[in-house]
């Protein structure tokens, strides 16, 4: 089975270090966003979308990316994110990438967000959100989000 983990990473690199600990655990290709070539999305199993939050969705380069990606039927991705929202708020800022990814036939199989270390704006006054994370705790808990996505596609 092969394996793609495509992230877009700015500012502090959360999503990045998140992106890295899946692609180790999953055996996974990485590539930033600048790296991708949606023709070579077909020979590919298993795809992962992540991106830091921004104004209360992903990044807006990756729902482009998703937007000109080609029919895929059932092919299988998962999304991440990393962000300075409240956990309870995280499914529905992944919703605009979730409904651009099942309206191209995509099969979503799970979904990951943890804490990020967030300055924006008005947060830079108070130096910011979020401190030292994502931390060791979050990339254990990316680590063990990637095994339960081997387990449910049965492979090592």
């Amino acid at each position: 089975m092969k394996k793609l983990i495509v992230y877009v990473s700015y500012h502090h690199n959360n999503t990045e270090k998140i992106a890295r600990v899946i692609a180790n655990t999953l055996v996974a290709d990485i590539k930033n966003l600048e790296q991708i070539d949606t023709n070579n999305f077909k020979e590919y199993d298993l795809i992962g979308f992540g991106s830091g939050i921004y104004f209360f969705k992903h990044h807006k380069s990756l729902l482009e990316l998703a937007k000109k990606l080609p029919e895929s039927k059932n092919k299988k991705v998962f999304i991440f994110s990393t962000s300075g929202i409240k956990k309870t708020r995280i499914l529905k800022i992944h919703k605009p990438l979730k409904k651009i990814l099942v309206s191209k036939g995509f099969e979503i199989i799970g979904e990951f967000n943890c804490a990020g270390f967030d300055n924006f704006g008005l947060l830079k006054i108070i130096g910011g959100i979020n401190k030292d994370r994502p931390n060791e705790e979050d990339l254990k808990k990316a680590e063990t989000f990637a095994e339960n996505l081997k387990n449910i596609l049965h492979f090592k």
